[in-house]
């Protein structure tokens, strides 16, 4: 899969198949469906989860809760939008 075919697949009702579980969470806070998003990662023991608990938190606006994932995750907030994070998120995760 490309960034490309991901962006298209927004277009759908469901995520592509064979989609990993991060990339899924990422379509479906691009839809708009933040709970959907933090639902399917909120309890992956791993830092990769920890950085899309991260974002969404971020999103949702909870900062302080952001940064504690953040810092599991082993990285720090950066001064980007949210669509350039989700954007590089999806780009490492493909």
């Amino acid at each position: 899969m490309t960034i490309s075919i991901f962006k298209e697949s927004l277009a759908g009702k469901e995520p592509p198949p064979n989609t990993s579980i991060y990339l899924k969470a990422l379509w479906h806070d691009a839809k708009n469906d933040w709970e959907k998003a933090h639902t399917l990662i909120q309890y992956l023991p791993d830092t990769t989860a920890a950085w899309l608990h991260a974002y969404l938190h971020r999103r949702e606006g909870d900062q302080f809760n952001a940064d504690y994932w953040y810092r599991r995750a082993g990285k720090r907030r950066k001064d980007v939008s949210l669509a350039e994070e989700r954007e590089e998120m999806v780009a490492v995760f493909l």
